[in-house]
This record gives C-alpha cells, sequence and structure tokens, in this order.
C-alpha cells in the first residue's frame, strides 16, 4: 500500500465539502429558474399561473416521494457514483426544458415540461440525504451542523443569484438559452467529482495520516445493506417522525418565500419584472447568511450542551420568530419594509437549516442516508401541500391568506421540536450511535 501524503493546508474532506457545496449552489440554480423564467413563459407559451403552479409541483412531488429510494439507493451504490449519475439526468432535464419550446407547442410541451420537470425533481431527491452521508463520513460529529449549515448557505446563494441572473438573461437572449447556459458549469462540477470524490476518507488516496486519524476517531460504517428490518425500525421511529413532521411545517414556509416571493413582488407589490428579480434577492441572501450562522450557533451548542438541547434551541427560538416576520411582512404598507421583513423571515427559516440535518445525523448513525431523506420527504410533501394552496390563492389574489397560513406552519414547527431526542438512535433495528468522545448528550 503507498504511503499516504504528509499534512496538507486544506484537507482533504474541506475539499470535498467544496464540491457537496457546489452541487447545492447549482440545484438551486436550476430549481429556481422556472419559477423566474414564468414572468416570460406565462405570455410567451399562453400559459396559466396555475399551470406553472403544476409545473412546480410535480418537480416537488418526484423530489419528496424519491427521497427515500434515493438515500437507499446512496447507501447501496456509494455517494460518489450516485451523485455523479444524478447530477448527469438533472442536466439533461434542464436542457431539454430550454429545447422543448423549439419543437413543440400548448398541450403537448405543457405535458413534455411537466415529465422533464419530474425527472428534475427525482434526480436531484439524492443530492441532500447523500450529502448527509458524505459529512457523516468525512466530517466530526460537533462539525455535522457546520457543514450542513454551509451547505444550506451555498443553496442560498443559488437562489439569491437565480432571479437576477435569470431575469438579466431572459431581457437578453430570452428565457430558453437562460435556462441552457446557467446549466452549463454543472457538467464541468460532476466529471470533477467523479474523478476526485471518494465515499470515505479511507478511500482516498491524497487523505494524510493525522486528517484519517481524527475522522477514523468517531467514523461510522454506511449500512449499505439498508435492510427491511432497518427501513422499518426508522420509519416507526418517533423522532424521525417528529422531525419529519417539524420539516415538513417549516418547508410550506421555505417554499412559500423560495418559489413565490418574485411573482408576490411583481402582483402584490407593483415591482417591474427586473426590479422585482433583484429585491428577490434579498430574502434568499438572508436565506444563506442565515444558514451559515445557524450552523456555527448550532454546532457551538452541540458542544456546549450536547446533542438533545443544542440543537433543539435555534429552532424552538427563530421558528415562532418567522412568523411574526411574515404577518409583518403582508401588513407593511411601504413595500420596500415587506421586502425586508421577507429576507428577515427566510433567515429564520433557514437559521435551523444545520440542527434540523444534524439531528438526522445523530439520529441516523450509519443510516445517515436514509434517515435524512425520511426528514427531507417530510420537507418536501410540505411543498407539495403548499404550492397548490399557494398558487390558488395568489391566482385570486388572497397574497395575505397564503402568509397567514404560512404564519400557523411554522409556528406548528416549533412545537414539534419540543418532542424531538437527537441522543437517541433512530429504530430499535438500526445501528446504535458510537459514543462521541468528550460530548455529553444532555
Amino acid at each position: 500500500m503507498a504511503a499516504r501524503p504528509a499534512r496538507q493546508l486544506i484537507p482533504i474532506r474541506w475539499r470535498v465539502f467544496a464540491f457537496l457545496f457546489g452541487f447545492g449552489f447549482l440545484a438551486y440554480l436550476q430549481q429556481k429558474s422556472l419559477t423566474i423564467a414564468a414572468a416570460r413563459m406565462i405570455p410567451e407559451l399562453g400559459f396559466s399561473q396555475m399551470q406553472i403552479g403544476w409545473l412546480e409541483q410535480v418537480f416537488v412531488l418526484g423530489y419528496g416521494l424519491f427521497q427515500l429510494p434515493a438515500g437507499v439507493l446512496g447507501q447501496r451504490l456509494g455517494a460518489r457514483r450516485t451523485l455523479a449519475v444524478a447530477g448527469l439526468l438533472a442536466f439533461a432535464a434542464m436542457a431539454f426544458t430550454a429545447l422543448a419550446p423549439q419543437l413543440l407547442s400548448g398541450n403537448p410541451l405543457f405535458v413534455v415540461l411537466l415529465a422533464l420537470q419530474l425527472l428534475l425533481g427525482v434526480s436531484q431527491a439524492a443530492i441532500f440525504p447523500v450529502s448527509a452521508g458524505v459529512f457523516e463520513a468525512w466530517f466530526p460529529p460537533h462539525r455535522w451542523a457546520l457543514v450542513q449549515g454551509l451547505q444550506t448557505m451555498g443553496l442560498g446563494l443559488g437562489a439569491a443569484a437565480t432571479p437576477p441572473l435569470i431575469a438579466s438573461l431572459m431581457a437578453v437572449v430570452g428565457w430558453e438559452k437562460a435556462l441552457l447556459w446557467t446549466s452549463m458549469p454543472a457538467l464541468a462540477l460532476i466529471v470533477a467529482w467523479a474523478w476526485y470524490g471518494r465515499d470515505s476518507p479511507r478511500a482516498h488516496p491524497s487523505v494524510s495520516t493525522e486528517e484519517l486519524a481524527l475522522l477514523h476517531e468517531t467514523a461510522n460504517d454506511v449500512d449499505q445493506r439498508v435492510a427491511v428490518g432497518h427501513l422499518r425500525g426508522i420509519l416507526l421511529d418517533r423522532n424521525v417522525l417528529a422531525l419529519a413532521a417539524s420539516y415538513f411545517c417549516m418547508n410550506y414556509v421555505f417554499y412559500l418565500l423560495s418559489n413565490w416571493c418574485f411573482l408576490y413582488l411583481v402582483q402584490e407589490r407593483h415591482f417591474s419584472v427586473l426590479e422585482s428579480g433583484w429585491l428577490a434577492t434579498a430574502p434568499p441572501l438572508a436565506a444563506a447568511i442565515g444558514a451559515g450562522v445557524g450552523g456555527v450557533i448550532a454546532s457551538a451548542l452541540f458542544q456546549r450542551y450536547g446533542s438533545r438541547r443544542g440543537l433543539r434551541l435555534i429552532p424552538l427560538c427563530s421558528l415562532p420568530l418567522a412568523a411574526v416576520l411574515l404577518l409583518l411582512a403582508v401588513h407593511a404598507g411601504n413595500p420596500y419594509w415587506a421586502v425586508v421583513a421577507l429576507a428577515l423571515c427566510f433567515g429564520c427559516i433557514e437559521i435551523t437549516e444545520g440542527s434540523y440535518w444534524a439531528t438526522a445525523m445523530t439520529i441516523g448513525r450509519g443510516n445517515t442516508m436514509a434517515v435524512g431523506a425520511v426528514m427531507n420527504t417530510g420537507g418536501n410533501l410540505g411543498g407539495i401541500v403548499g404550492i397548490p394552496i399557494i398558487a390558488y390563492l395568489s391566482g385570486h389574489g388572497a397574497w395575505n391568506s397564503a402568509f397567514l397560513i404560512g404564519s400557523g406552519f411554522a409556528l406548528a414547527s416549533a412545537l414539534a421540536w419540543l418532542i424531538i431526542d437527537a441522543s437517541r438512535a433512530a429504530g430499535e433495528h438500526g445501528p446504535q450511535p458510537q459514543p462521541i468522545p468528550g460530548l455529553t448528550t444532555q
């Protein structure tokens, strides 16, 4: 066996993290492009706002329903192969979405776009459960909330970059080429990941002896069998179900802000399309900052108070505040103050991401991809339920009602955290977590 290299300036685990950061950034750029392009698609293709809602709905349907299969597949095949294949399928879906209007029109075009959005959702379903498994293998437990928060920051940056980027490109080259051009960087990332990425530190030839020793101390092997008994235990586990229910409620608000903010500013606050494109960057940018800050704080609370108390403090404080900010946003007389309230609300929502995903990892330990997939299924069911509600209400000008419902969901999400115990492993048949050196679970 070849000797391992000496300690490096940038540890390999952070280089692996950079790839996953990139996957998250580009995934959200792909996801949110359609919501911006909708401003041109509606008049050019003769679509209704409800049809745009169905395109978004079918994406979330594929994304949500394939979370668990994608998580199980990731555990069986490994993160390296799973993310490469998923990335290629997502690229194909975006490319054909841009090309389809050149070949079809009317109902046939709408059906093809529905199928492509379904494919995009299915292909992206693997990204975050599989990323959680990679983080479990490549980072010590007290850093899990940090890297999850930082990756979510990448999602927010992708979402923040999308409105001005797509709106500006649409004004110059049209919405089809805007979608196509912004999908191209994904190919380079996929090729680089397939060459450099590895499922575990032991499999990477560039990991130093020191880094390998650090990670080996708390490492858990991925359960590649994912037996039926394990899945049954996970699916019936009280903590997993409570975590999924909380994520369900939180994600109604997430989808409200991430998918509909642009149209809200155009239709209800009467900004121009280009001005809304720039103003719509504020909420996801605040979300990105909130996710990064939340990861840092949750990591510190995890070390100080243990997994049970430390990971629930942020959601219990920030989610009720998000509910209040939603109400302030819709009742603000000045439209710019409404943008500020929406931005702060989105920051309060996304500051919880590190806590959610670190909890899924501490509960999962060895089955992290499967547990993360169950949680994310719940989260995306929030979108599946919420998108038609928001599409219907907004289509009838009832934006205030859509936001009022969001406030209720934010409060319910916070209450669910009162029964989540992150110190317990999921499923009586699943592997018990190894003790974390120097860390209590009080």
